[in-house]
C-alpha cells in the first residue's frame, strides 16, 4: 500500500467551479466562437466584462459540530484530516451540477456541512459511521464532487451536524489477478490515478466519463456512471464484479465472479445507491489489456438521419466492435468547428484549407454544412490487422448511409480535448449564461422522435420566457436496442432572482420530454435531488415503494445521505 495523501494534499475543485483555479476555457483564439456565442445566446463576449466570485466577499456561517463530537473524529482520523474551515466547508457542500454552482458563486451558503473527515482505510470509515449513528448525525459519502445531479449536497432543512466523508486517501490498487483480469481497488482513486497505475501494469479499465479526471470510482458506483468507451468496456455495472460496502450493521460484500444467481441481487442494490445504504470502500473492477493500437476515425453525414442509420447499422454490425461511437447532430457540429483554433502554423493553416475545400465541395453536392452537416467519431482498439480491418467495413457502412471519411485527423484532436468541456461552463457563468446538459436512454425505435421532441419542447419554454437559446446533442454509448442521447442548451439569464426559474422551466422541459416518450430520466448522471421529480414516472409507483422501503430498512435513522434518490 503507498503512502498515505494527508487531507490537504487530496484532489479537489476550485470552490466555485471545476477543476483547478489556474486552468480555464479561451477563446481569443478560437474566432469562430464569439460569433456563434452572439448568434446563438445574445452575448457579446468582447464588450460584457466577466465577473469571477471571491470567497472572501461572502459571509460563511460556523459550522454545527459540537467540540466533543469533533474530538470523537479526530480520535479516528487525526486532526490533519479533519477539516472544518471554510473553504473545505464550501467546496463539500456543493456538486457541480448547475444549480450547485450558481448558488456557491452566489455565495448561498443557507447550509454547509460542518466538517469533512478524510478517513484513510475501511476500519476508520467503520468507526466514523459507529460515530454518525450514536450521535445522531447526518453523513455524506463524497468522491470527486463532480456530480450534477445534487447527489452530495445537504438538504437545507436539515437541523442535525451534517459531515462529509472524503475517501480521496483511499487511493490504492490492492491486488491485480492477472487470470480472472481482475483488480481490487479502493474507492477513493480518482480515474488518472486508476488508470496511471494499472497502465505501469500493461491494464485498464477502459472507463473514460466526461467527468473523468475528477471522478472517483466509488462516485462511479455509487451513481451507475457510464463513460465513453462503453460500447467496448460496459457501463460501471458491467465493470464493476465485486463491492465492500460499510453498513451500518457491518460491512457487506459482494464477491468478484463473473456472474450471480441469488435472488434479489445485493450487489446491484449498492450500485446506484448514492450513499443511501452505506459507503462503498473498495470495488473489484475488469481490467483488460491494452491494446497495441488505437485509433479514432472522424466521419461526415450530409444529416442526423443518415448519421443514425450508420450508427444504427454500426451497433448492429456482428463485425465490427468498435470502443466508442458517437455521432453529433448538426448544431453540435457547428458548436464543435466554433472551437477550433485560429490557424497559425504551417500545418494548420494547410489543414484549414484542406478543410475548407472539402466544405466547398460537399456544398456542392447539396450537403447544408451550416446547420445540417453531422459528425461521427469511432474508436477503434486492437491489433493491427483487426483495426485496419474494421476500419474497411465501418468506411462501408458510413458510405452506405451517405457519409464520408474525414480520417484520424479530427480523430485525434477530439480524443485529446475529450475532457475540457466543463470548463466551458464555469467561463459561461462569468457572462450570466447557462450551460447545462441532459442525457436519457432511447431505443432505436425512438430515438429520432426523442431527439426531436426535445428541441420542440426546449424552444418553446425559450418563447414563453422571452430568452435566446442554443441546443444541441449528440448520440453516444450504443447498445443492441438504442443508445444515449445526450443534449446540451445555452441562454442567459436575465437576473439573479429569476435565474434558476428560467433554469428549470428549460431543463424541466427537457426532462419531461424524456418520461413522456418513454426514455429514462438520466442515462448516466445519477437521481441525487436534480432527478428525483421524474423517480415515479421512471420506475413506477411500485417501484417507488419498493426503493423506500430498502432505504428505510437499512437507514431508519435517515443518517445516510438523506433525501437523494427518493424523498422518505
Amino acid at each position: 500500500m503507498s503512502d498515505r495523501l494527508s487531507a490537504r494534499e487530496v484532489k479537489r475543485h476550485k470552490w466555485w467551479g471545476w477543476g483547478l483555479d489556474d486552468v480555464t476555457f479561451r477563446y481569443d483564439n478560437k474566432p469562430a466562437f464569439p460569433v456563434l456565442a452572439r448568434d446563438k445566446v445574445g452575448v457579446d463576449l468582447d464588450s460584457k466584462q466577466p465577473v469571477e466570485p471571491d470567497l472572501s466577499d461572502f459571509e460563511v456561517p460556523a459550522g454545527r459540530l459540537p467540540d466533543a463530537i469533533r474530538s470523537q473524529l479526530v480520535g479516528v482520523v487525526g486532526e490533519e484530516n479533519l477539516a472544518d474551515d471554510d473553504e473545505y466547508r464550501v467546496v463539500h457542500s456543493f456538486g457541480r451540477s448547475l444549480p450547485d454552482l450558481f448558488r456557491v458563486r452566489a455565495g448561498d451558503f443557507a447550509r454547509l456541512v460542518d466538517a469533512v473527515v478524510y478517513p484513510s482505510s475501511e476500519d476508520e470509515v467503520a468507526a466514523v459511521l459507529r460515530i454518525v449513528l450514536e450521535q445522531d448525525l447526518v453523513l455524506i459519502p463524497y468522491g470527486g464532487g463532480s456530480c450534477i445531479s445534487g447527489s452530495v449536497t445537504p438538504d437545507v432543512h436539515e437541523q442535525r451536524p451534517v459531515l462529509t466523508m472524503n475517501l480521496g486517501r483511499m487511493r490504492d490498487v490492492l491486488e491485480i489477478d492477472d487470470t480472472a483480469g481482475l483488480a481490487r481497488v479502493e474507492a477513493g482513486m480518482y480515474g488518472p490515478d486508476l488508470e496511471e497505475q494499472l497502465n505501469e501494469l500493461g491494464w485498464t479499465v477502459g472507463h473514460f466519463p466526461d467527468s473523468f479526471t475528477y471522478s472517483t470510482l466509488g462516485g462511479w458506483a455509487a451513481t451507475r456512471s457510464s463513460g465513453m468507451q462503453s460500447d467496448k468496456y460496459g457501463d460501471i455495472e458491467d465493470i464493476a464484479r465485486g463491492l465492500r460496502m460499510v453498513h451500518p450493521d457491518g460491512t457487506a460484500v459482494t464477491k468478484a465472479i463473473p456472474g450471480r444467481d441469488s435472488g434479489p441481487s445485493v450487489h446491484e442494490m449498492i450500485l446506484g445507491s448514492e450513499g443511501r445504504l452505506g459507503v462503498i470502500t473498495e470495488v473489484t473492477v475488469q481490467v483488460h489489456r491494452i491494446s497495441p493500437v488505437r485509433q479514432v476515425i472522424a466521419y461526415m453525414y450530409p444529416d442526423w438521419e443518415h448519421g443514425i442509420r450508420g450508427m444504427h447499422a454500426i451497433a448492429r454490425s456482428t463485425d465490427v466492435t468498435p470502443t466508442f461511437t458517437r455521432l453529433s447532430d448538426g448544431p453540435e457540429t457547428e458548436f464543435s468547428l466554433s472551437m477550433v483554433k485560429e490557424p497559425t502554423s504551417t500545418k494548420s493553416k494547410v489543414a484549414a484549407k484542406v478543410q475548407e475545400g472539402l466544405f466547398s465541395y460537399l456544398r456542392s453536392k447539396g450537403w447544408d454544412t451550416t446547420n445540417e452537416m453531422s459528425i461521427s467519431y469511432v474508436c477503434f482498439e486492437g491489433s493491427k490487422e483487426s483495426v485496419e480491418q474494421q476500419k474497411s467495413l465501418v468506411k462501408k457502412i458510413v458510405k452506405g448511409n451517405g457519409g464520408i471519411t474525414l480520417g484520424a485527423g479530427p480523430g485525434a484532436i477530439y480524443d485529446q480535448k475529450k475532457f475540457d468541456t466543463p470548463y466551458l461552463r464555469d467561463f459561461l457563468l462569468n457572462y450570466q449564461v447557462f450551460g447545462d446538459v441532459c442525457d436519457t436512454g432511447a431505443t432505436w425505435s425512438n430515438l429520432n422522435e426523442v431527439h426531436s421532441t426535445v428541441y420542440d419542447a426546449f424552444y418553446a419554454v425559450q418563447r414563453e420566457q422571452g430568452l435566446p437559446g442554443f441546443m444541441f446533442c449528440h448520440m453516444s454509448h450504443s447498445y443492441h436496442s438504442g443508445a444515449c442521447l445526450y443534449f446540451t442548451f445555452a441562454f442567459p439569464y436575465s437576473s439573479d432572482e429569476q435565474a434558476l426559474g428560467q433554469y428549470y422551466a428549460a431543463k424541466n422541459a427537457v426532462q419531461q420530454a424524456f418520461v413522456d416518450l418513454g426514455s429514462t430520466v438520466s442515462h448516466h448522471h445519477a437521481v441525487g435531488i436534480e432527478h428525483q421529480p421524474w423517480i415515479t414516472e421512471d420506475v413506477g409507483e411500485v417501484g417507488v415503494r419498493m426503493v423506500k422501503g430498502l432505504l428505510a430498512d437499512n437507514d431508519p435513522g435517515r443518517n445516510l445521505n438523506p433525501g437523494k434518490v427518493t424523498t422518505p
